[in-house]
This record gives C-alpha cells, structure tokens and sequence, in this order.
C-alpha cells in the first residue's frame, strides 16, 4: 500500500486512521476533508471490520499515457514483455544502482485505445499517444510504473520521445481473473 512514486498522479489512494474513541464515518471525513488544501480530497471513511490495510492490497492497475508511441509499437513492446519470463532493469538509488527483475510483478498488461483524456491536445488526432494499462503486484523492491517503461525499453528498444504519464487507477486484492478487488468492498457490505 505504499504512496503512489514521486511524479505520478494517482485516482488511488487510501489512509488508515486509528481513532480513540468511535465516531460517526461521514464526520470524520468531513473534518478531515476541511483541512486538507484544495485538490485533496477526502471522498470516504469507512470503519473497518479487522485487519489492516497494507493486508488487503495485494497490486495496483495504472494507466500510462505515451504521447509519440504509435498502439502498434506499444502492443509489439507489451507481447514482448508479456512473452519474457525475465526483464532486468537498472534503477538508480540513494545507495547506487540496483538491478531488479520487473517481470515477476507484471500481473497484465493490455493496449487501449487513444481517447479525448489522453493527457495531451485531444485535437491533434495526428499524434498517436500508446495508451497502457498494466496490473502490477506489490513486490519488494516496489515495481514502480517508469521500472515497467524501462522493461519495454529492454525488451523492445521502446523510448518514448516525450515522458509518459502514469496515473494509478485503483489499489486492492487480485482475484483469479488478475483484476483487482476494493480493499473496504467487505467493510462497506458489513456498515449495511
């Protein structure tokens, strides 16, 4: 459950609070959502019914944005990936390099089609922007979204000529289908 790498934007991110005393859900949110700066919102609090959060998520779903990546090349670098039992990257660290093996981590990863959100000019049609969409398992070290880039470096000489755009989309357990589940799913149906 770790905070989603430093330049990434993120539509997934949960907190657990430990309070004293019980208090109601919705004024907890509401007291917390008040003063936090504008942009970070509060959108839920739900009481938990046992556990932790960090045992109840398991991987991540992200969306990366690369502007300049035909789908076509991106869909030959994703086989490529998705094909190799093994893809070595280099990651530079406060104590040096660090070589890690991404493709363990890599649960899916599918190809999809360019839309008007696509992070640049939704009129310049002429500018194919890749869109991936990847399910990564937490692992440790943390297998983070520019570490999957690099892997379609590896495996298919894929540079996009501008910096991709990871958002995380959602956090949670990974069922049989290598989708993920809420991780409050169980919380919110024991509230009711």
């Amino acid at each position: 459950m770790g905070a989603a790498p430093t330049g990434v934007a993120s539509e997934a991110e949960y907190v657990e609070v430990q309070v004293v005393d019980r208090v109601d859900p919705e004024a907890l949110r509401v007291a917390l959502d008040a003063v936090l700066p504008p942009g970070l919102d509060v959108l839920e609090v739900v009481q938990s019914s046992g556990g932790t959060l960090p045992e109840r998520i398991e991987a991540s779903a992200w969306r990366l944005e690369l502007p300049g990546v035909s789908p076509e090349d991106l869909t030959e670098a994703v086989s490529a990936l998705m094909a190799a039992e093994s893809v070595e990257v280099e990651r530079l660290t406060k104590d040096g390099k660090k070589v890690l093996d991404v493709r363990p981590a890599v649960v899916s990863a599918q190809v999809g089609v360019h839309s008007s959100d696509a992070g640049h000019d939704a009129g310049d049609l002429s500018q194919p922007c890749g869109i991936l969409m990847t399910v990564v398992r937490q692992t440790t070290p943390t297998v983070r979204p520019d570490d999957v880039l690099s892997a379609l470096r590896v495996v298919a000489d894929l540079v996009p000529p501008v910096p991709a755009k990871a958002t995380r989309m959602a956090q949670g357990r990974l069922d049989d289908e290598g989708g993920l589940v809420d991780p409050l799913a169980l919380d919110r149906a024991a509230e009711v």
